[in-house]
């Protein structure tokens, strides 16, 4: 296990401080390391394996198609890809789809819709328009995006930053109608921001929003890379407010958790605006990711993960809230979406991720202060009862060394 631990930090750029283990091995919702050892995967790689490691439907569809054809570039039509857009298209409520590979890729094309939408259509006079993102937001790492960050590691080092962007409180309605003006193209936002520590806005918000936009004739574009496919208990976490945005971004778990696959859906008119030559991508939208793609998306129905999502996320929330411990801020999410707020004067998240790591638990922190809970959708309420109970001991092992 060092010398592979060592291999990467002597080749690799220190762009990730990963937990001490080295995986060579997933099946459902467990892992193994090289020394074979099994742990419960309450990660997900940020939801990206929702489905499982290894789910025996997707790795059969990424197999036959891996054999028939992979790549062939979008210079020429491919049997695979219409199918997989049409029932994206019909599964979200959404006219059109564009497809790319990670989620960050899709931001990028969802603000470059946005901008040439509101210069051919909304009127904006040109290079004005102006895009509003939140707080607290994790869109991406692209130069573009961090431009939009609060986060200010993410920002260091790295401009100068495009301009047209600004940010408003998480959150608060309000601040987004102040915030709006005749060149304001959109408004991107996370339903739930997941980067930033499992942080859920007040009931509604996300409806008076879709008000607030609909009434300006601004775009509401949702990101629900980590949030979106069943993550939250409903099909899209814009669900909860009743709310058909009129963008959505997608990605992470559409790839099955074998490979990277994203889209832009959005309305007709705002899809319109590209034209052959606008804008594109080399791997987006290839046989390989659309077949996979299609059947992610039929595994996620057939299996009802939505629903499972919904009734053993609501479980777990009530058991970790009902905890006691002097380490504990604050437990919330909503389905298999769930942050643990570590107070920072009695332990880190990492110290509680290493301690849980022992216990045969695979988790990650999220600034140093959340434990985050994402398991694969396919976790039964048994391996979660198992994982309540490493999550007790681990906090009751550290009250004691705290005590000591």
């Amino acid at each position: 296990m060092k010398d592979h631990i060592a291999m990467e930090q002597r080749y690799g750029a220190h762009n990730y401080a990963p937990l001490p283990v080295v995986l060579t091995r997933g099946e459902g919702v467990y892992l193994w390391d090289t020394e074979g050892r099994r742990y419960l995967d309450m990660m997900s790689a940020y939801s990206a394996v929702s489905f499982g490691h290894g789910h025996p439907r997707l790795v059969a569809a990424l197999h036959a198609q891996a054999e028939q054809l992979a790549v062939v570039s979008r210079a020429f039509y491919t049997d695979r890809l219409g199918p997989f857009l049409a029932r994206a298209c019909q599964m979200t409520g959404q006219e059109r789809a564009l497809p790319m590979n990670t989620g960050a890729e899709a931001v990028e094309t969802a603000m470059k819709a946005a901008r040439k939408w509101a210069y051919s259509v909304k009127g904006v006079q040109p290079n004005q328009a102006e895009i509003i993102a939140c707080d607290g937001n994790f869109h991406g790492r692209t130069i573009t995006i961090v431009a939009m960050s609060s986060e200010e590691q993410y920002r260091d080092g790295f401009g100068p930053f495009p301009g047209g962007l600004k940010t408003i409180p998480f959150g608060d309605s309000a601040a987004l109608k102040a915030a709006i003006t005749e060149n304001t193209a959109a408004f991107l936002v996370e339903p739930i921001q997941g980067e930033n520590g499992i942080i859920l806005p007040p009931d509604g918000y996300l409806a008076e929003c879709a008000r607030i936009c609909c009434e300006n004739n601004v775009l509401l574009i949702a990101d629900e890379v980590q949030t979106g496919l069943a993550r939250t208990g409903r099909l899209l976490a814009c669900q909860h407010d009743e709310v058909i945005p009129d963008g959505l971004i997608l990605g992470k778990a559409l790839g099955g958790g074998l490979l990277p696959v994203s889209l832009f859906l959005s309305r007709s008119d705002v899809m319109d605006v590209f034209t052959p030559g606008d804008h594109g991508s080399t791997f987006g939208g290839n046989p390989l990711a659309a077949a996979v793609g299609l059947e992610a998306l039929n595994v996620l129905v057939d299996e009802g993960l939505a629903d499972c999502s919904a009734e053993l996320g609501a479980w777990f929330l009530a058991e970790l809230q009902q905890i006691e411990s002097p380490l504990i801020q604050e437990v919330r999410g909503r389905g298999l979406f769930v942050g643990m707020e570590i107070k920072p004067a009695k332990a880190t998240a990492r110290a509680v991720c290493k301690q849980l790591m022992a216990r045969g638990i695979l988790s990650k922190e999220t600034h140093d202060t959340v434990v985050r809970f994402a398991p694969p959708l396919t976790i039964s309420r048994e391996q979660l009862e198992w994982a309540l109970e490493q999550v007790r001991e681990t906090l009751r092992e550290m009250e004691a060394a705290l005590a000591a």
